[in-house]
């Protein structure tokens, strides 16, 4: 006997929050990335500019978030009968692909000044008030999404909230090229133009390894713990094959659980409705849980 349970989780709430929080953190990528990128290009300085594209790139991942968001809200429907949140993972992907582009777009800038030995950056004051300036705000954005992300469960709001983190490391990178220029070392510049290549990578492959996870249905609640949450209904004697899949906000479980041979349909029912009711109690991201009522008769070994 097998019963599945919805959640009464308002996940379209979740999506409307998710997508309130993109669109802040849009607005103010689109100014450190005017910022870094103008002020790059007025001075020449090559890491600036590299930094300001990464900068329009978390931009251009916040719009990827939005156009995910608002297709992972929709309800499920005959086509998609587990609804449609893995859009959210697909977009963190479309995120991944363009820390790629950013990374070549960067590094490639870089290897060509370095090849053809012109440096022509220009530091003044006005260029680490600029990059101390945009770091806090990106440390800031960092710090509010990676809480919002961690609240709300999102996989492109966990992709993000890195995406700006590396930028923030990033900034740090070209001050200390900015310092290495004004102390008569020009090559620097380009130099940390390559470093930034370098922490884009490791962005992106952050990126798809969690996105991974999710396309790959990996367990999303230990299989130990799934076990003791049922454990602890009087009545079960028992629980194994259970499985969890889906994102990280929004899981689908199932189990077998082992009851008395003689117990009635009813209470059988009324078990696995507990179940369900501690097993979504413990775990507020799991949307649905399928419970297999199983005689403990020595059958299931």
């Amino acid at each position: 006997m097998a019963k599945a349970f919805a959640s009464k989780n308002p996940v379209s709430q979740r999506m409307r929050s998710i997508r309130r929080v993109l669109w802040i953190v849009l607005m103010l990528n689109l100014a450190v990335a005017a910022a870094k990128y103008v002020y790059g290009v007025i001075s020449g300085s090559a890491s600036m500019q590299a930094d300001g594209i990464h900068s329009v790139f978390d931009s251009a991942g916040n719009v990827v978030g939005l156009v995910g968001i608002a297709l992972a809200v929709r309800p499920a429907d005959e086509g998609h009968p587990y609804g449609h949140a893995k859009f959210e993972t697909y977009a963190s992907l479309a995120i991944g692909a363009l820390l790629l582009l950013a990374a070549f777009e960067v590094g490639s800038s870089a290897i060509a000044k370095l090849v053809s030995g012109v440096f022509t950056v220009e530091v003044t004051p006005i260029s680490f008030a600029v990059m101390i300036g945009t770091l806090a705000v990106n440390l800031g954005v960092t710090t509010y999404e990676r809480r919002c992300a961690k609240r709300l469960k999102s996989e492109v709001l966990a992709a993000d909230a890195n995406h700006t983190l590396s930028d923030a490391l990033v900034s740090v990178g070209v001050i200390v090229g900015l310092v290495a220029v004004s102390l008569g070392f020009p090559i620097a510049d380009p130099i940390m133009a390559l470093v930034v290549t370098l922490a884009i990578l490791a962005t992106a492959y952050d990126v798809f390894k969690h996105a991974f996870a999710t396309l790959s249905d990996h367990a999303r609640i230990p299989e130990d713990d799934l076990r003791a949450t049922a454990m602890s209904i009087a009545g079960v004697r028992g629980a194994h094959r259970i499985r969890t899949r889906g994102t990280e906000g929004e899981v689908y479980a199932d189990l077998h659980v082992l009851v008395a041979p003689d117990m009635t349909v009813v209470a059988a029912h009324e078990l696995a409705e507990a179940v369900e009711c501690s097993v979504q109690r413990r775990y507020p991201n799991v949307v649905e849980v399928l419970v297999h009522i199983e005689p403990d008769d020595g059958h299931e070994e």
